[in-house]
């Protein structure tokens, strides 16, 4: 059984391991990796809007009880944003490439900048309501990934199926975390102010933010850089896997 104390930092580094591992082995996806990352780290400033009201976990030097804030929270974004934007595009062996100007004028892209806005709108107006953090934070996830599908009808598979595959990738983490440390979610999760729904011990609160987050963050680099993802025949893959050998040996 691990301390307490190191818990919340063993379990953050713990998700850069497939962040690690995506961005070694599948190196066409790591710029759509570096990008979302970088936009997901800031939000690690969050944290004080849900310690102590959602949780309270103990942290290096014990700066979530001393300021709301910690080191951890950052790497956790990081990690997650990663992996949560290629997970669907590796799976399924696709790859994203530029729409065509023609496409861009398509009349359902008028909305473009209104759909990337909708969720940062939505928790900056619903966090002001008498309810914890977490519910607004799904919420405006799920308004985003809903706008991102309206908007671009080529990405709604993407949007839906990558929620999927982000809940299963953040259920095995939650589980080994619970397996890491017996008990913990029961003492730091302030299960008294939640629903106290939970599955394998699992806040449904957690859950419904993977999904959230998978279904928002897995199409965001396509929508925001004007790309969407096509399947790769085995042939084209392994030329543009030689391509990218080449290119990192010269």
């Amino acid at each position: 059984m691990t301390s307490d104390q190191y818990v919340w930092l063993l379990w953050s580094l713990s998700l850069l391991i497939p962040w690690i591992g995506f961005f070694s082995f599948f190196p066409r996806h790591r710029k759509a990796m570096l990008w979302a990352s970088l936009y997901t780290t800031p939000f690690g400033i969050t944290e004080p809007l849900f310690v102590p009201k959602y949780w309270n976990p103990p942290s290096l030097f014990h700066l979530a009880q001393r300021t709301g804030f910690d080191i951890e929270s950052f790497i956790f974004c990081f990690a997650i944003g990663g992996v949560g934007a290629v997970a669907y595009n590796i799976l399924t062996h696709k790859t994203p490439n530029p729409v065509s100007n023609t496409e861009r004028q398509h009349p359902l892209h008028r909305h473009h900048h209104k759909a990337l806005a909708a969720p940062f709108i939505t928790f900056a107006l619903l966090v002001w309501f008498p309810w914890n953090a977490i519910y607004p934070g799904i919420l405006s996830m799920l308004i985003g990934a809903l706008a991102t599908a309206l908007c671009r009808p080529d990405l709604k598979w993407k949007v839906f199926i990558g929620g999927g595959i982000f809940l299963v990738f953040y259920m095995i983490f939650l589980l080994g975390l619970d397996w890491l440390a017996p008990g913990y979610i029961a003492r730091v999760w302030n299960m008294n102010v939640l629903t106290g729904i939970t599955l394998f011990k699992m806040p449904i609160e957690e859950l419904l933010f993977a999904i959230g987050f998978g279904m928002y963050w897995s199409g965001v680099y396509e929508h925001f850089t004007w790309r969407r993802v096509h399947k790769m025949d085995r042939l084209s893959e392994d030329v543009l896997s030689l391509h990218e050998m080449k290119g990192e040996s010269s």
